[in-house]
């Protein structure tokens, strides 16, 4: 169930990273891509063509392409006020309650994020950087096998700290959630958040409308949120059209454990991890022999009563495992070739170690630190970089709402000083206009 491998073997495949367009769709995704389209296309070949088509036919595409991808004739329009209301009068007093305590240690957390402007005189003059929120944003809340309120919470709450004037959300429609479309508790969830704009619309169609806009949806500056391989594809095709926060792949965990693990609670990690969806994966590093052991009776004996047992067994055996290392040390060397979206670290003093972590989404300190807590309510924003981003990318912040503009303001004495360093620069470049314009100034200051 969770196989073992030697480090050489672990980087041969589980940790083997892919890029986006070498991801293998199944047979049944493309036999209903054929189907829908009357060719066979590829994954990219299909987002161009929703793109194109909202594009050109704005509201009436995203009516046709909901009714072929969802089977749902529905014209574009936001939820009604009253609905949204209905839904979070319809979940439980405990989920309501829940839902406002993550909101409210996600904004403390994000509020201590630093956000301001600054201005110097240090170089003549004044000079600073402006920080204004982006104006308005759209948030993509897959729904699939599962509703993720938590994301609304982690996404739209930091915007929120940022001070964006209008947040839009769009989530595939579904007709099990009858005259709402969209899950209650996701509904709730942004009722909550704070949410301006909901859309039940999915899909590339989704990301196109967001980017463009139609009769009935205002385009944004910027998108974020996770999805499906279709949502990350259009966002990386419409990305320098709008701002995006990043290209998601499926999620990602690494438990980095000694023997001093308990095998029940990292068993329970790794299960919730893979929990996800069947191409997440859960990933033990461990120099002990006796802990992979324990783990692997824990994993079968903890599965059989959860209920996603299926998506849990497909995701361990074709993306989890267990990797022997030599020690601790190797165990962090392997991580940060894979830079995993979160790293737990499972062990006796994981401070001892926290230096030598370069590249991670978030690492969870010691077994009470674990996982499923930063998943819904520690403070930090659960949207962090997948497919090994890590190296370069961030979690979800408030920066990200954000957009810095320089402000230049020099005074008489210090442009006089400069220009002949100008146009010196401008001279060396080829660019005459550039020096010209430096040397009459300094010509007029004589």
């Amino acid at each position: 169930m969770l196989k073992q491998y030697t480090p050489t073997q672990a980087r041969q495949t589980i940790l083997k990273r892919n890029a986006l367009d070498e991801i293998q769709i199944n047979q049944n995704i493309s036999a209903r891509i054929e189907k829908i389209f009357n060719e066979v296309l590829t994954p990219e070949q299909v987002v161009t063509k929703i793109i194109k088509d909202v594009k050109m036919r704005g509201d009436l595409a995203l009516q046709d392409w909901t009714n072929r991808l969802d089977s749902i004739d529905l014209l574009p329009a936001p939820v009604p006020q009253h609905l949204i209301q209905s839904a979070l009068d319809s979940i439980s007093v405990a989920q309501r309650d829940a839902l406002q305590k993550a909101a409210t240690r996600i904004e403390t957390f994000h509020r201590k994020q630093p956000m301001t402007s600054w201005f110097t005189n240090e170089l003549g003059g004044v000079l600073g950087q402006l920080i204004r929120p982006i104006e308005r944003v759209g948030l993509y809340i897959p729904s699939g096998t599962a509703p993720l309120p938590s994301t609304v919470l982690m996404s739209v709450v930091p915007a929120r700290v940022a001070g964006v004037k209008e947040i839009v959300v769009v989530s595939p429609p579904s007709k099990k959630y009858s005259d709402y479309l969209i899950d209650p508790i996701i509904l709730a969830a942004c009722a909550i958040a704070g949410v301006d704009e909901i859309y039940p619309l999915g899909g590339a169609q989704a990301i196109a409308a967001l980017t463009y806009g139609t009769e009935s949806i205002r385009p944004v500056h910027k998108i974020f949120g996770p999805g499906n391989l279709f949502v990350t594809l259009a966002k990386k095709q419409v990305a320098g059209i709008v701002g995006i926060d990043g290209l998601a792949g499926p999620t990602e965990t690494v438990v980095i454990a000694d023997e001093f693990a308990n095998p029940k609670w990292v068993a329970a990690d790794l299960l919730a991890q893979a929990e996800h969806d069947e191409l997440a994966s859960a990933i033990l590093l461990t120099p002990s022999q006796n802990l992979i052991q324990n783990v692997q009776t824990e994993i079968k004996n903890q599965i059989e009563v959860l209920k996603r047992n299926e998506i849990i067994l497909t995701s361990l055996e074709n993306r989890g495992g267990a990797v022997l290392t030599r020690d601790i040390q190797e165990a962090i060397d392997l991580s940060n070739e894979y830079a995993p979206e979160h790293l737990g670290l499972s062990i006796k003093d994981p401070w001892k170690w926290i230096e030598k972590i370069n590249n991670a989404g978030g690492v969870f300190m010691g077994e009470h630190s674990f996982e499923v807590l930063g998943d819904y309510l520690a403070g930090p924003s659960h949207v962090m970089p997948t497919g090994g981003s890590a190296r370069f990318a961030s979690p979800l912040s408030v920066t990200d709402f954000i957009k810095i503009i320089s402000l230049v303001a020099l005074d008489e004495s210090t442009a006089q000083e400069i220009c002949s360093i100008a146009s010196v620069i401008a001279e060396s470049e080829s660019l005459d206009a550039h020096a010209n314009a430096a040397r009459l100034r300094n010509e007029v200051q004589k």
